[in-house]
């Protein structure tokens, strides 16, 4: 699917998407990866939602993302629940939902000026 542009200057954004890949600013990913709108973590190293732990998303507190959104690819899955304890309670929301769903509630979020993150499983 292609997504519509809107006013996204000089930011990471969701061009697209489909089976196995997504598109940032016209480029096309075929690993697992973070997107914040001026950030970008290539082929981030997770084989599956059950393994992630909060290690996995130390690079984006620098960042300081007020939600994180967790794009698990074409099913929708829970991690483990201590992780989403452990955000919690550093402050940072996760919202989880399969990838494409991520891609667009991503680039609707950043539209609104939102400190974002999209930590998305291909």
């Amino acid at each position: 699917m292609k997504l519509h542009l809107a006013n996204f200057a000089h930011q990471y954004i969701f061009t697209g998407y489909g089976e196995g890949y997504v598109l940032i600013n016209q480029i096309r990913y075929e690993k697992n990866l973070i997107v914040l709108p001026d950030h970008l973590v290539e082929d981030w190293p997770i084989l599956s939602v059950q393994e992630l732990k909060l290690q996995h998303f130390e690079s984006l507190l620098p960042h300081s993302p007020e939600i994180i959104l967790l794009g698990t690819g074409a099913a929708h899955k829970f991690p483990d629940h201590t992780l989403l304890n452990q955000l919690a309670k550093m402050g940072i929301g996760i919202e989880i939902m399969d990838t494409k769903a991520c891609c667009r509630t991503y680039n609707i979020l950043v539209e609104e000026g939102r400190r974002v993150a999209a930590a998305v499983l291909i």
